[in-house]
């Protein structure tokens, strides 16, 4: 499995390492677990590089959800602690480049995002897209990448979980779910965790605020392996302090191992038909 390749790309695919100055592109915790339950955070960072200004943004705009999801790192570190479970979390913005877009896109390196014009990202050469991408994009998909194929080389199915977080109001709009589950077509490991949930009294989202048919990491590591996937929208509002992120890592913590029991997990799902 490679990771996509970009039509605009002359450099070499080798990954890019940022300079000593900057942090890695991302951070992976408890990389030799044994846990089949691997986590994802694509949106868990808003760093910019120095080199890029900011994107000529404020602080306070990229302290907002389009810089990055509030409070989904937390929740990630604190399940995969409590699970024992690898995590590999990004360490960069979205606006830089944003690794659950594809990078033929518009959204990939976003002009403007929420109505926001993003100064930085406007009048790109395609060398400068192509650098972000071996900079940022490749590594953090590469790191995923080994963590899987180091699970399948040893005869382990892993379990992915793409975790993220949304706004409580979009467009004027309250969304009235706390908890959003989306996926594709492989029902094996959303269906009983909404269910799950429900039981629970939560409102849960069944592929809302947003649809798991579009997007890009979970399904290139997780639908096109065939492996069991689910991707977990919380509400920004209920984990953008640490004990809100603890309290629902807890929830999730509790919930997901009788469910990641189930032997049908671990069979190989006949991966989505692209084109």
């Amino acid at each position: 499995m490679s990771i996509e390749s970009d039509a605009y790309c002359e450099t070499p695919q080798e990954e890019a390492l940022p300079t000593l100055e900057e942090p890695p592109p991302y951070d992976i915790l408890n990389p030799h677990s044994d846990s089949p339950l691997v986590l994802i955070a694509d949106h868990a960072g808003r760093h910019i590089p120095q080199d890029l200004d900011n994107l000529g943004l404020d602080e306070a705009i990229l302290a907002r959800h389009i810089a990055w999801d509030i409070g989904i790192a937390d929740v990630t570190r604190h399940m995969a602690q409590r699970l024992q479970a690898t995590a590999i979390l990004s360490g960069f913005s979205r606006l830089v480049i944003d690794p659950n877009r594809h990078l033929n896109t518009p959204s990939s390196i976003p002009a403007e995002s929420d109505g926001i014009p993003v100064p930085g990202n406007q009048s790109l050469s395609a060398e400068e897209r192509a650098l972000r991408a071996a900079m940022y994009f490749r590594p953090y998909h590469g790191a995923i990448e080994r963590v899987i194929e180091g699970r399948l080389l040893k005869g382990k199915q892993p379990i992915l979980v793409s975790m993220h977080s949304f706004t409580p109001v979009m467009n004027s709009v309250e969304r009235p779910w706390k908890i959003g589950i989306l996926w594709n077509e492989d029902p094996r490991l959303p269906r009983p965790l909404i269910a799950r949930l429900r039981a629970m009294g939560l409102p849960v989202g069944d592929n809302q605020p947003y649809s798991g048919r579009y997007g890009y990491s979970q399904h290139v590591h997780g639908d096109d392996r065939g492996l069991a996937s689910a991707l977990i929208e919380l509400r920004q509002d209920l984990i953008d302090t640490h004990h809100g992120a603890e309290e629902w890592g807890e929830l999730l913590a509790g919930v997901l191992p009788e469910i990641l029991g189930d032997p049908e997990l671990y069979l190989p799902f006949k991966p989505r038909q692209s084109g």
